[in-house]
């Protein structure tokens, strides 16, 4: 008898035994047990195969976020951009292109309940709109709502049509920052009529608002009304007194949510390339720009011609409120940007070397080569992008204001020094970046101070050994170090900017090169 032979006839006597013993019903569950002990080792054999997929992709996204924050959490070092392989630079260079981030796996999507959509209306110029985004997503992540794209300012003095994708990698906002918050770039299609109409609530926050305040007013307000549009977003959320998760969220959002597009940020590196091959390079954010000085009405140095001119448009624009200005008492206040004559005086007090290359980041100087000329005397290697670039290059950018400032900024972030002749939100923003990038020297001058003093040295009342020794010693303590925010209670105008020293961000770096934390820094 075969082997299959004899297994069917064990089988078909084991089964008549059965039946004598208790009938079908017994066989039956053998057999259901069987296909149940078979199912329950598929089932376990499925359980484990999801389970170390599941693990696996734990540790892909747990690699991610090392990419994100590891530089700077544990290994001392404030940037999470790649400083090696982006900007190709001569042997001897100690710089390196250090703001084009690496490529990263995405952080897995955040999952919350949405508790509504937040459109927002950015204004100013780019500086001033890149803060507010930085604000505008960090108030989206604590409402829990979805915010879609920032809209960005066409109407101001600049008239710059270019959107949000013209300046910023959306796709890298978006997917960077999805750990956090949910952005789209439009409203879904079942409330897009509804925003076509105008049907939503619009409002502007109010200014240097904290947390509790989104949450208690504005919150409730997008509950309601399902959409809500946020029409400024300038300085809306407070320098200070904000929790520490806050503050480091604002600081993800603008070093590594913000990227330019690849198109700005590969001229970028041309820039760069060319002014590294010729040695090191100092950027002056020369703010003698013809809406600066008609919107501050200083107009020191300038013939009656300009002066009535710079009136002129002041008087133009309505937003502009200040309209009868003292120029001489602003100036000597600390409120005007330094002249080209003055920051000429400046920086060889400050013992620069004439023959370094300077780069000036900032639009058309008003009076032109006239005025320039008291600077290019001393420093004869003044440069501009577009002596450094073919008009073709630069095609793209032109007459749009927000984009050439892009390149600017890029640019002002890599130089060897970084020196701005007035406060302003460029000023502010790239003294951060640069205290984020290792604490890269910006000189922080006191307009206030250098006035007065170059009067006296005008004058005849100082020599210029006094002068440029008493210019270095008033700056020794200004070279973009660490150091805590001034803060001054319920004047927020007047105390220390947070992008411009995001310390909080900066913490662990200081306490690993010093073995102090910045509240002991003088």
């Amino acid at each position: 008898m075969c082997k299959a032979e004899k297994s069917l006839y064990h089988r078909k006597l084991w089964e008549m035994k059965v039946k004598f013993l208790g009938g079908d019903s017994k066989i039956d569950k053998f057999n259901n047990s069987s296909l149940v002990s078979r199912s329950s080792r598929m089932s376990l054999w499925m359980i484990r195969a999801i389970t170390v997929l599941l693990l696996w992709s734990c540790f892909v996204h747990l690699v991610a976020l090392g990419e994100m924050w590891g530089p700077r959490l544990l290994k001392g070092w404030p940037s999470c951009f790649n400083h090696h392989d982006d900007f190709p630079m001569p042997a001897a260079s100690s710089q390196q292109m250090a703001s084009l981030p690496i490529k990263i796996a995405l952080p897995p999507k955040r999952i919350y309940q949405n508790n509504g959509y937040l459109m927002v209306s950015c204004n100013g110029g780019l500086n001033q709109m890149r803060a507010a985004i930085c604000d505008m997503v960090t108030i989206a992540t604590y409402m829990n709502v979805t915010l879609i794209v920032p809209e960005l300012d066409k109407t101001s003095f600049w008239n710059d049509p270019s959107e949000f994708k013209d300046i910023f990698d959306v796709d890298h906002f978006i997917a960077s920052l999805r750990d956090e918050v949910r952005i789209l770039k439009e409203v879904p299609p079942r409330l897009r009529r509804r925003v076509e109409l105008g049907v939503y609530h619009t409002m502007p926050p109010i200014s240097w608002s904290n947390m509790s305040y989104y949450q208690d007013q504005i919150l409730p307000l997008v509950k309601k009304h399902k959409v809500l549009h946020l029409n400024k977003t300038d300085t809306r959320l407070a320098n200070n007194e904000l929790p520490v998760e806050v503050q480091k969220l604002r600081c993800r959002v603008n070093f590594n949510g913000l990227r330019f597009t690849p198109k700005i940020e590969e001229l970028g590196r041309r820039v760069v390339k060319i002014l590294r091959e010729k040695g090191p390079f100092l950027v002056l954010h020369l703010r003698y720009e013809m809406d600066m000085l008609a919107f501050s009405g200083c107009s020191h140095g300038c013939n009656r011609y300009e002066e009535e001119e710079l009136t002129r448009m002041r008087y133009a624009y309505p937003w502009w409120k200040e309209k009868v200005i003292d120029s001489e008492l602003k100036r000597k206040e600390g409120l005007c940007p330094l002249t080209p004559e003055e920051t000429a005086l400046t920086l060889s007090a400050l013992g620069i070397d004439r023959n370094v290359q300077i780069y000036i980041a900032a639009g058309e100087i008003y009076g032109g080569k006239r005025r320039l000329k008291a600077l290019t005397d001393v420093f004869p290697n003044v440069v501009r992008k577009e002596t450094l670039l073919d008009s073709s290059d630069l095609s793209f950018c032109q007459n749009h204001s927000s984009q050439m400032a892009a390149l600017d900024y890029l640019i002002s972030l890599e130089s060897d020094i970084f020196v701005p002749t007035y406060y302003g939100n460029m000023a502010k923003v790239v003294e951060g970046h640069r205290r984020f990038l290792g604490f890269k020297k910006t000189i922080e001058l006191n307009r206030k101070f250098l006035v007065n003093l170059i009067d006296e040295y005008y004058q005849g009342l100082l020599s210029w050994e006094v002068f440029s020794t008493t210019v270095k010693a008033f700056h020794a303590t200004r070279m973009g170090g660490p150091k805590k925010r001034l803060v001054i209670p319920n004047k927020p105008k007047e105390e220390d900017y947070f992008y411009a020293n995001p310390y909080e961000c900066l913490q662990l770096l200081h306490e690993n090169e010093n073995g102090n934390s910045l509240d002991e820094t003088k």
